[in-house]
């Protein structure tokens, strides 16, 4: 049974810092990209990062590049996103996926494998 268990979530106020974790378990990790996404109350699930399974090849959304930085350590079966200068409209629920195949995708429905959610809320 594929399990994906994000924590780190919290309040933090504008301008601080966070870092979320996705445990993963249940499948071989290291041929999976990893994606974190995120929505915010009455708005769709937005892409906000990938990384391919080799960790060698991420991609952000344009709303969160040069401030956000996902990674993973494929010994710890687990995916990090770094999250720096936050902004109030960086509040939302962050969901931790993993992908289908090995290569990055911005795309929801190239993940199978969805975790519960972290709250995240950036005070101003």
């Amino acid at each position: 049974q594929v399990q994906v268990i994000e924590s780190g979530g919290g309040l933090v106020q504008a301008g601080g810092s966070l870092r979320l974790s996705c445990a993963v378990s249940g499948l071989t990790f290291s041929t999976k990209a990893m994606g974190w996404f995120r929505q915010a109350p009455e708005k769709e699930r937005e892409f906000v990062a990938t990384i391919s399974g080799s960790g060698r090849v991420t991609e952000y959304a344009g709303s969160v590049k040069g401030r956000f930085t996902i990674s993973r350590d494929n010994t710890k079966n687990t995916v990090f996103l770094e999250m720096n200068s936050l902004k109030p409209e960086d509040t939302a629920v962050y969901f931790c996926a993993a992908g289908r195949y090995t290569g990055l995708s911005p795309w929801a429905s190239q993940y199978d494998t969805w975790g519960q959610g972290t709250q995240v809320t950036v005070s101003s």
